[in-house]
């Protein structure tokens, strides 16, 4: 939080330059229901570290969860200056309605435009933290074992209800049928001999409804499924899936899946999975795997995301000095270590400059000689 000094050019000095980060004053943090303790801690943490007064407002999805951080966080800050508002989404468009000096939301695309635009109503900044279709392109070159267990796990990991999930596979014919039977492997080890449905270890899917959202992608995509599909609704209990090659248009395909369901989509190669990529919004996350670095660097050149992890998935959100968030349509802004802190301060640039010396040259009028000397320095 100290000023940041800063190196000045030869036209500005004598003189000293430094950066202020200031409060930007009151906050408000909109959490989602998959992980509703950390994100909204995590961004609360970075507004309170740069000085500002925070509304909390937690998912009402996730109700228990929410009412123990009503409960809690009182009890630990400052109520004057940090307040959770409990509430469904006739809440939060109130909340939406005041005007604050800075809003940050995680959650879907489609609530991120809404928050967006009211936002804009009040030139209040933002950040977005949404999500999209995180694809993984597997390169012949990469250790398919290691691939599909590491891929497995990304699923596994909260029923698929990560927005950093991996989404989508592009992967050649020559390994497609080796990474499903690493998965399906990696995917039996996990469950240790039960079904996923009485494991404690497997997360469910967060209400009926969602669940049968994720039903209904079972059902209608085209393609094959190599194991899994079990479905049951009212348990709300979507068993871990891989469907190959669905067609294009469809559900599973068209819209983030945000469970435990991977499409593995086969391509001629890597440039063919770029273009696959490239075709379709820019992803929160991209994920490479490859033990050729020259592949990782020219697969890592040719696409954009939010975030890109190498030989793994999700992990690249762990390290602090790594900043977080979307590019495009899945999101704006970052957070994490100091970018968080940044993102909910005002950088103010400070210029100081002594009266000492007051050197003429600045001053018309401007004569050749002066300007043969401003040159000479510039």
């Amino acid at each position: 939080a100290k000023p940041r000094k800063v190196r000045l050019p030869m036209t500005t000095m004598p003189g000293k330059g430094y950066i202020v980060p200031e409060p930007l004053g009151v906050a408000l943090v909109v959490a989602p229901w998959n992980y509703p303790i950390q994100l909204l801690l995590l961004p609360m943490a970075a507004a309170i570290a740069a000085g500002n007064a925070v509304i909390a407002k937690p998912s009402e999805i996730a109700s228990e969860t929410s009412k123990a951080l009503a409960e809690l966080i009182p009890r630990y800050v400052d109520p004057e200056a940090i307040a959770v508002i409990e509430g469904d989404d006739a809440v939060a468009t109130d909340l939406l309605e005041q005007r604050f000096d800075h809003i940050f939301y995680t959650g879907s695309t489609e609530v991120g435009r809404i928050v967006y635009q009211a936002a804009a109503r009040h030139l209040t900044p933002c950040v977005l933290e949404l999500g999209g279709k995180s694809p993984v392109l597997v390169d012949d070159s990469a250790n398919i074992e290691v691939t599909g267990r590491r891929l497995a796990w990304g699923k596994w990991l909260n029923a698929g209800q990560t927005c950093v999930a991996p989404d989508y596979v592009l992967v050649t014919e020559k390994n497609r049928d080796a990474l499903v039977q690493s998965m399906e492997t990696a995917f039996a080890e996990f469950a240790d001999g039960a079904g996923t449905k009485d494991n404690d270890d497997f997360g469910s899917i967060v209400t009926e409804r969602h669940a049968g959202r994720l039903a209904g992608m079972l059902t209608d995509h085209g393609g094959s499924v190599a194991f899994g599909g079990e479905a049951d609704v009212d348990a709300k209990h979507i068993e871990p899936t891989v469907i190959v090659d669905p067609e294009p248009d469809s559900k599973v395909m068209q819209e983030e899946i945000f469970g435990p369901i991977l499409p593995v989509i086969t391509v001629e190669s890597m440039s063919e999975a770029v273009e696959f990529v490239n075709d379709r919004e820019k992803p929160l996350a991209l994920y490479v795997f490859a033990e050729d670095d020259g592949k990782v660097d020219e697969l890592i050149a040719q696409t954009t995301a939010g975030g890109t992890c190498v030989n793994h998935v999700i992990q690249h959100l762990l390290p602090p000095d790594l900043p977080f968030g979307g590019v495009g349509e899945s999101g704006t802004g970052r957070y994490h270590g100091v970018s968080g802190f940044d993102t909910f301060s005002n950088l103010r640039s400070v210029l100081k400059k002594p009266t000492k010396m007051d050197p003429k040259l600045l001053y018309p009028p401007y004569t050749d000689r002066k300007e043969k000397l401003i040159r000479r320095f510039i």
